[in-house]
């Protein structure tokens, strides 16, 4: 296995509409291999394709409640019920250092398929339910800034050039 490069904000691939995955192979089965090793390495909870440059339906999640590992594949992930709100804090593996409250859905349920090709249903609920939902959305092109104020996106964007000039981005 081998540790990927996480793109960071600013690179195009975080912004473009993730292909289905038309087939689960061996080089599906690398991909998802090596994204939980780079996902660990991070440290994260969760990781999509397009952090690692690949433009495909694919997302790793692992809450790891209680220190226990806890990997699942979602590969074409589908929200098919929503509910409630939650507004906690939330970091990305693409903004390294960077938090802001985000309003999530509280709970949800996932429709999707592991690295098995076999149909799996997750349900979340609290953390486990902002994971998913923004790892799906990385799959969209959408980041967790795009749920920000125009003011607070602005602060985050300043400090994010502040990194880049100093080369601690």
């Amino acid at each position: 296995m081998s540790k990927l490069k996480i793109y960071k904000y600013g690179e195009p691939i975080l912004r473009q509409k993730c292909k289905p995955v038309e087939q689960i192979n061996s080089q599906i089965k690398k991909l998802i291999s090596d994204m939980f090793e780079t996902m660990y390495n991070a440290p994260g909870v969760g990781l999509a394709a397009p952090q690692v440059g690949v433009s495909l339906n694919l997302c790793l999640i692992d809450p790891n409640i209680d220190g226990k590992k806890q990997p699942i594949a979602l590969i074409n992930p589908k929200i098919v019920d929503k509910k409630g709100k939650i507004f906690e804090e939330e970091g990305c593996l693409s903004f390294p250092g960077i938090l802001a409250k985000v309003k999530r859905f509280e709970n949800i349920k996932v429709e999707a398929v592991n690295e098995k090709g076999l149909p799996i249903i997750v349900q979340g609920t609290g953390i486990l339910s902002r994971i998913i939902q923004h790892e799906m959305d990385h799959l969209n092109g959408k980041l967790f800034v795009d749920y920000l104020s125009f003011f607070k996106r602005k602060k985050i964007e300043s400090e994010i050039r502040k990194r880049k000039k100093s080369g601690t981005w």
